[in-house]
């Protein structure tokens, strides 16, 4: 199996471990991440502003790029994910949108209209390759390891669009965990927000935000927690106390063999 790949800023300058990790484990699990050539930053947040167009083409062209090769477009991180899913929704659904991006790509000889299937690696996992093929391919079981997901703000919503889980009772981070061996733990924080968009002027808030997240880990009894988002990692890493914080791709990699 083929697929388009959108890395990201992140994936490759402070997190490329997280990287390695997914690209790894879908080798393992015979599925090929072809990076889009060229590809620039998403534009890190995705505007609900109607006239702002500029910082979105950038998605668009990497829309196009999967769609030209007809591949489905993956994204592991959850920031990426949803400037890429909710923009090439905008293409769908709002014509005079559409049309202002079109005709900015136009000198481009790019026309594109919401073609291209976009994917979280989560959902690749899930959907493409299946928790039953995943389980079967596992050579280092994490029997006896606790865990909490944590979902953050961007991966699940807004719920419409995204169209990933149940915004409010999530289970795909939780059914990857079982697959893997380890046992996953509720906690009443997994869907709240980090305050990680906040971090550099509201430095009290998201410190006040990520300790509620990792204070309600820590009732849980677990060992670790595992989220989606490398800007959540960031945030809950920097604050956390007594608990392992970890990318989920990190836990995949050692479970199937391939991480070093």
């Amino acid at each position: 199996m083929k697929v388009s790949y959108f890395p990201g800023c992140t994936l490759k300058t402070k997190a490329k471990d997280l990287e390695e990790y997914a690209l790894k484990s879908a080798k393992a699990l015979g599925v090929e991440m072809e990076e889009i050539e060229n590809w620039q930053c998403c534009g890190g947040a995705f505007t609900t502003s109607s006239d702002e167009i500029a910082t979105k083409l950038s998605s668009v062209r990497a829309l196009n790029s999967a769609r030209q090769k007809g591949q489905s477009l993956v994204s592991v991180c959850s920031a990426c994910h949803n400037v890429l899913k909710q923009t090439n929704h905008a293409i769908k659904s709002n014509l005079e949108f559409s049309q202002k991006t079109n005709n900015y790509l136009k000198s481009e000889n790019i026309e594109y209209n919401g073609e291209t299937e976009v994917l979280h690696f989560l959902e690749l996992l899930r959907d493409k390759v299946g928790y039953d093929e995943i389980k079967a391919k596992v050579v280092n079981p994490l029997k006896d390891l606790k865990v909490c997901c944590y979902y953050g703000c961007l991966l699940l919503r807004p719920s419409k669009v995204m169209q990933m889980d149940d915004a409010e009772n999530p289970s795909i981070l939780e059914d990857l965990v079982r697959a893997l061996g380890a046992e996953p733990k509720y906690f009443g924080f997994r869907n709240e927000c980090c305050g990680g968009y906040t971090i550099m002027d509201q430095k009290g808030d998201a410190k006040g935000k990520s300790k509620l997240i990792l204070d309600s880990a820590k009732k849980a009894g677990v060992d670790v927690i595992v989220t989606a988002c490398p800007l959540c990692l960031y945030n809950l890493k920097k604050n956390q106390d007594g608990v392992k914080v970890v990318y989920f791709t990190e836990l995949l990699a050692e479970a199937l063999g391939v991480k070093e």
